[in-house]
């Protein structure tokens, strides 16, 4: 069983891949923003999957505070792979960032879509 960190600001995406994750038997732990997202993967993940637009500062979603986590993840020395989904992709193609990433998906992801890559990134 692995340990799939799900970061995400809506509650309903975090429920929907939740339950999806628990029953493929892995063990989910949820976040809504970006300390929370970094205090999960500082108690360990085998996978951290996170949409890319988190409110900033002024509650307005901003893909710039998806990318300060990414580097955050990958300052803190953690390797573990990263799956964004994500509605804007364009916001993430082309930046140093983009190479810190496993793989980028488009939202809406289908369930099973997001299986086989988690299966394709060896997450057991």
């Amino acid at each position: 069983m692995s340990r799939i960190l799900v970061a995400d600001d809506d509650l309903q995406q975090l429920d929907i891949r939740k339950q999806l994750l628990e029953v493929a038997g892995h063990e989910v732990a949820l976040a809504m923003d970006p300390a929370q997202t970094m205090q999960e993967v500082e108690r360990g993940a085998d996978l951290v999957i996170m949409d890319l637009r988190f409110p900033n500062s002024e509650g307005t979603p901003d893909s710039a505070e998806g990318l300060a986590l990414i580097r955050s993840i990958r300052g803190a020395g953690s390797h573990v792979p990263v799956i964004v989904l994500s509605g804007w992709p364009d916001d993430l193609y082309g930046r140093p960032e983009e190479a810190m990433v496993s793989r980028i998906m488009v939202k809406p992801v289908q369930s099973a879509r997001l299986m086989e890559v988690i299966d394709a990134l060896a997450v057991r």
